[in-house]
């Protein structure tokens, strides 16, 4: 990428890292940023990325769905131990599919000790995920993870480098672990990661540990390390993981209009008068800071369009991460009809994002995109009756007795509190678990009838009807293409 005439940093390290991709396509919520997704884009010669969450779980209700276009089973063929990808298939796979209104096998929820074949399914689901992104092109594809969901992390990064990613973003905490993942997965070598336990005491070791050889008889040789990118939201905390000692290869710097989870706004909470976190200036991140850092930034949240990544550039940054655009085209995992609704709601100047304080059992603001029959709305969180039954958002907890606990804030509220937990926690939870499973058309069937679904989205939603161009739908091409090509591009896909 060339240097901008004018460019007041032009001269440094960060804009002479010519082979970074300008557009990052963002990693987002449970298979939204999903295989054809990220194909699509990194096709276009950007940065693909497929979400990292929940692939075990993906990987297990697509296979009892039947699999219809066969891409599943056909990766699986490819997965270097074909006895591990059959046994998989043997457990799961229903030819046909399920009956539409039959409940999904459950998984047993990840613990800090899981047994093999749940290790085994997260591999997989990483490696299915990232095989099935990078076939048929030669670019870049990266996956996303949440520092928050600790538990299947290792095994689902292992699935994904034997699959050849690209590269690996990590954000919604302080990801300092993750370059000593990669160091060690990639040569196949036994790893551990420390949890992140409430209540843990000083003498306290909690940690998971995951060898490849339990899964993989015969690893092939060393596999290539993957550029790794920390999602921050300080300068200060990139600074912090750039001297950590570990490697990492760039920053991507999210605002506080982002999609998904967004980091609480420093200082006292403030909510608005509409119940929303308030922001500051000191939630504004420093970029001189992050340009002395010398690696290369990109920047997220609001930067959706051509003016902002040439800005970006100027201010030093490789480019921009864009989520919401991506969220809402073709190729997104969203399921069809709501993807649908949400357009007509942007096109006639509808579309409302919501940061809810309250909603995540992370503690962390989570913006919900208000959409009618879906958890954005009070009847139907009402309704919903609360479980905790795939637990990627549960808090780890220290027994009275030492040993490791499990509880979620979004689950019966009179379990909670025999965990210890606080009932003042408990006030509006959603659970994000299950409801963004339902997004994108994999949710449970239960006795009333299926999961409601949960929708995120950054601020500037209502910007996707500047893509369809009078139509009703469009690409991930036609997206890259505005972002690039400036306003007046044709969405090449859109229907009258």
């Amino acid at each position: 990428m060339p240097k901008c005439a004018g460019d007041p940093v032009a001269g440094s390290a960060v804009l002479e890292r010519a082979d970074e991709p300008e557009i990052i396509q963002g990693g987002m919520g449970v298979a939204v940023s999903g295989w054809r997704l990220a194909r699509a884009v990194s096709s276009r010669g950007q940065l693909g990325v497929v979400s990292g969450t929940a692939l075990d779980v993906v990987l297990a209700r697509r296979l009892q769905s039947g699999d219809p276009g066969g891409e599943v089973r056909r990766a699986l063929a490819r997965f270097p131990d074909r006895a591990v990808a059959d046994e998989v298939l043997a457990a799961w796979f229903v030819p046909g599919g399920k009956p539409s209104d039959g409940a999904f096998a459950s998984l047993p929820m990840y613990t800090a000790a899981p047994a093999r074949r749940r290790h085994m399914l997260a591999v997989l689901g990483g490696f299915v995920e990232v095989f099935l992104a990078r076939e048929g092109h030669d670019g870049r594809v990266g996956i996303n993870f949440l520092e928050k969901i600790q538990l299947p992390t290792p095994a689902t990064l292992y699935g994904a480098l034997l699959a050849g990613v690209d590269y690996v973003l990590m954000g919604a905490g302080i990801p300092r672990d993750v370059p000593s993942l990669l160091d060690g997965l990639t040569r196949h070598a036994p790893v551990r990661l420390p949890l992140h336990v409430e209540g843990a005491a000083a003498a306290d070791a909690f940690e998971l540990s995951f060898d490849p050889a339990d899964v993989l008889a015969a690893p092939p040789g060393p596999l290539p390390r993957p550029r790794f990118l920390a999602i921050v939201a300080s300068a200060t905390l990139a600074q912090s993981l750039a001297r950590h000692g570990a490697r990492v290869d760039g920053f991507i710097v999210e605002g506080p209009t982002a999609g998904g989870h967004n980091a609480p706004p420093r200082g006292p909470l403030t909510l608005s008068l509409g119940g929303e976190p308030v922001y500051g200036s000191r939630d504004v991140v420093d970029l001189a800071r992050m340009r002395a850092l010398g690696l290369p930034f990109w920047l997220a949240g609001s930067s959706a369009s051509p003016e902002r990544l040439r800005e970006a550039r100027a201010e030093g940054a490789a480019g921009v991460q864009v989520g919401t655009l991506f969220a809402f085209c073709e190729e997104s995992g969203i399921e069809p009809s709501l993807r649908a609704r949400v357009l007509d709601q942007a096109r006639r100047g509808q579309a409302r994002v919501f940061t809810d304080p309250l909603a995540s059992p992370t503690g962390f603001p989570f913006k919900v995109l208000q959409v009618e029959g879906t958890l954005s709305e009070a009847r139907v969180y009402d309704a919903r009756s609360r479980r905790c039954d795939l637990g990627y958002l549960r808090e780890l907890y220290r027994r009275a007795d030492g040993t490791l606990g499990y509880r979620c804030p979004g689950e019966p509220v009179e379990d909670y509190l025999r965990k210890g937990g606080a009932i003042e926690d408990t006030r509006g939870r959603k659970c994000i678990c299950n409801g963004l499973v339902a997004t994108v058309g994999l949710g449970q069937w239960r006795e009333g009838g299926p999961e409601p679904a949960i929708l995120t989205s950054g601020d500037d939603v209502r910007g996707v009807a500047r893509l369809l161009g009078g139509g009703t739908r469009y690409s991930a091409s036609d997206v890259v293409a505005y972002l690039t090509d400036g306003p007046g591009t044709a969405p090449a896909q859109a229907a009258p």
